[in-house]
């Protein structure tokens, strides 16, 4: 990039090459120029490349994301409370941190009354009910509940099995334990010795 001939260096240099019998080589550019120079490169590039280009742009996707909203119609699990451990449906927003719930669920100790609970008491599922009317009273959320069967949902689910599984873990007897520990040492034993014999399967093949 040229310098401008009113700069300081320029100036100094016209100076210079008076009293001095030898030209001075010129400055190197400044950092300053340097950025300069490469910003420039990179818009003068950028700029081909859409002139270049523009009937080539790639079509962009653009997908709705996966969260798990606080809405009307959305099952939730009660984590702390008498309510632990049951699920319920969200029929109305009260604030940013309370909804209105009922559980009108056809297990044993799994119905939830309707009443008004802290979003912190709860954890939210991906479950949803579609298209619950906000305020729906008992009978239309029961219906909704049982049309799209959201109790087998949420016991098919990897979730649900966690939690029967960690329940039972906690369950167990001393004894159920020891036998669990030496059941999983017979399963590790199984398993490499079979895979010590594909190992040498292998090298003999």
């Amino acid at each position: 990039m040229s310098r401008s001939k009113n700069s300081p260096n320029s100036k100094f240099l016209v100076l210079m090459s008076r009293i001095l019998p030898f030209q001075l080589p010129p400055l190197a550019p400044t950092k300053v120029d340097f950025n300069f120079k490469i910003i420039k490169d990179h818009a003068n590039t950028s700029s081909r490349l859409l002139q270049g280009n523009s009937s080539k742009m790639p079509e962009i996707e653009i997908h709705a994301s996966a969260w798990r909203l606080v809405e009307v119609g959305r099952v939730v699990l009660f984590t702390h409370g008498p309510y632990l451990g049951r699920l319920a449906v969200i029929v109305e927003i009260i604030d940013h941190k309370r909804v209105l719930v009922d559980g009108p669920s056809k297990k044993e100790d799994g119905q939830v009354p309707r009443h008004a609970v802290g979003l912190n008491n709860m954890i939210i599922t991906p479950i949803v009910i579609p298209n619950l009317p906000r305020a729906a009273g008992r009978g239309p959320v029961a219906k909704a509940w049982e049309k799209e069967e959201v109790d087998s949902k949420w016991d098919k689910s990897a979730w649900a099995k966690r939690r029967d599984q960690r329940e039972k873990r906690r369950a167990l007897s001393d004894f159920e334990r020891f036998k669990v520990m030496k059941l999983k040492k017979q399963t590790r034993f199984e398993v490499r010795k079979s895979m010590a014999k594909v190992r040498s399967a292998a090298k003999a093949s």
